[in-house]
């Protein structure tokens, strides 16, 4: 199994709860083929350094996971299909990525505790 890290962006004219089912969905086909989603987080609404759609703001979000390769296909045809979904990109992590991406999961989780 190798970790994912994937990054997508929504339109910003959904509400918060069809934001929500969106990302649900994901998370879901990601669980039903076999991943194990290790980290979530929604980054919030975002300008972007371009308009893709005639949008310049979209909402952020981030999931890492680990998964077997056949799944990315799988999950990356589904942001496709979805017309909710303006961007998205999917990238495999490396071993010092992983260290990097568990500190700043623990740094962000000490924060939010405080």
């Amino acid at each position: 199994m190798n970790q994912y890290e994937t990054v997508f962006i929504l339109t910003p004219v959904l509400s918060d709860e069809q934001t929500k089912e969106t990302v649900a969905k994901f998370t879901k086909l990601l669980a039903d083929n076999g991943a194990e989603v290790v980290n979530e987080e929604a980054w919030g609404m975002k300008k972007m350094a371009y308009a893709i759609q005639k949008k310049s703001t979209g909402f952020y979000y981030l999931v890492e996971f680990k998964a077997e390769p056949n799944v990315i296909k799988k999950l990356e045809t589904a942001f496709r299909r979805d017309e909710k979904v303006i961007r998205f990109q999917t990238v495999k992590l490396e071993k010092h990525a992983i260290e990097y991406a568990e500190k700043r999961r623990n740094k962000t989780g000490k924060k939010e505790e405080a």
